[in-house]
């Protein structure tokens, strides 16, 4: 894609003119394309089909995959632009690049040359979509508990197994597949697969109903003895749970991101409410009140984004302490998010209360940023353990 920065050694981080470029085409895309759907998306619980065609169209649905396979090639600054700019206007569109980068991301990590030629490829032309399939019914922050079995059968692999909270579930046609191959060695006994939505085998449960990004379908898939050739493997056998951990510490950031594009969406709204409501003979954001509540939200905002671009750049490098600063970024962000939407349904009163305005579907967006690809809790864990 013209114009998109690409893969670089940068220090800390840096806004280049092509990054401010990036950023205007993919917010007058967005406000365009996306904007007008997205109460309607979230109303009828419908995919977003209207914002992965203008997102293809523009070549912005996966710009991180790399150039030798047909991608725009993007480093991870310009990967959490897109996202944050998406998600700004509506959280479930956001997902499409997202997701992509999270369920791609191992086999651009770990898969060999012939698997990245083969899946690569036809992401990046925007032929399918890529999801992750990590979670369990009984294996979410114990992903190394999982019980999905993947057993060799001469120059093949048949799996057998469910995966639970799989985003964009039954729009992608590509999963990684995180199973057990020896049973024995728990974490060390996990490999990963690429899975095709029209192996034999493959199904997916009912659409769950959630408080926000509906938009954005969440399903269970269902693995009944698919069986694959054994070239699908992603890296050596047992390799798996470490490249399904390395992927969280580039991804964290997109979720970073996705929280600083719902937070600027919401304050940016309730920034102009506030210039126009009046009460008491003047608009109340001349009340000292309100006006704090708004620097508030506005510094936390700043302070999020910077820990976000910071630890975007150390993903691109990556740097020794990219796994805290991953942590961190999505914890803080997702926090950030939260506490300012909520605020933001505060002042718009009564008002922010109902679906005629945007800001509580943003407020029930903003939650799930706390809770997926690793609750709060955990990332303060993984933070504790990674301290720099």
């Amino acid at each position: 894609m013209a114009g998109t920065p690409g893969k670089s050694d940068f220090d800390l981080y840096r806004l280049s003119e092509e990054h401010d470029a990036l950023r205007d085409a993919i917010r007058s895309l967005s406000e365009a394309k996306i904007a007008p759907f997205a109460a309607e998306v979230d109303e009828d619980s419908r995919f977003p089909q209207e914002a992965l065609d203008a997102l293809v169209a523009s070549d912005l649905h996966a710009v991180h995959v790399p150039e030798e396979y047909g991608g725009a090639g993007a480093d991870a600054l310009a990967t959490v632009i897109v996202i944050e700019e998406v998600a700004r206007v509506c959280a479930s569109s956001s997902l499409i690049p997202a997701v992509n980068k999270l369920g791609s991301l191992p086999v651009i990590l770990s898969g060999s040359e012939e698997l990245k030629r083969a899946y690569l490829r036809p992401l990046a032309q925007g032929d399918a979509m890529f999801s992750y399939c990590l979670s369990e019914p009984d294996a979410g922050s114990d992903a190394a508990g999982m019980k999905t079995r993947a057993v060799r059968d001469g120059d093949t692999y048949v799996l057998n197994g469910v995966k639970r909270w799989i985003t964009n579930a039954g729009v992608s046609e590509y999963y990684t597949v995180m199973a057990v191959t020896d049973p024995e060695k728990r974490s060390k006994g996990i490999s990963a697969f690429v899975v095709e939505k029209s192996d034999p085998g493959v199904s997916f449960g009912a659409p769950e109903k959630k408080l926000g990004i509906k938009g954005s379908p969440t399903r269970e898939v269902y693995l009944d003895n698919v069986r694959i050739p054994a070239d699908r493997m992603i890296g050596e056998e047992g390799t798996g749970f470490a490249t399904a951990m390395k992927t969280l510490d580039h991804t964290r950031i997109t979720i970073a991101a996705q929280a600083l594009g719902i937070a600027q969406g919401a304050l940016d709204y309730a920034k102009g409410y506030v210039q126009e409501r009046k009460q008491f003979g003047k608009p109340i954001a001349d009340f000292q009140g309100i006006q704090f509540m708004l620097a508030d939200m506005a510094m936390k905002l700043e302070a999020a984004r910077q820990l976000t671009y910071a630890a975007a750049a150390k993903s691109e490098r990556v740097d020794s302490d990219l796994t805290f600063f991953g942590a961190a970024a999505k914890c803080f962000a997702s926090d950030a998010a939260m506490e300012i939407t909520t605020d933001a349904v505060q002042l718009l009163g009564g008002y922010g209360y109902t679906r005629d305005y945007p800001v509580e579907r943003m407020m029930r967006d903003a939650k799930i940023t706390q809770i997926y690809e690793g609750t709060n809790q955990v990332q303060r864990i993984v933070m504790a353990r990674n301290l720099p």
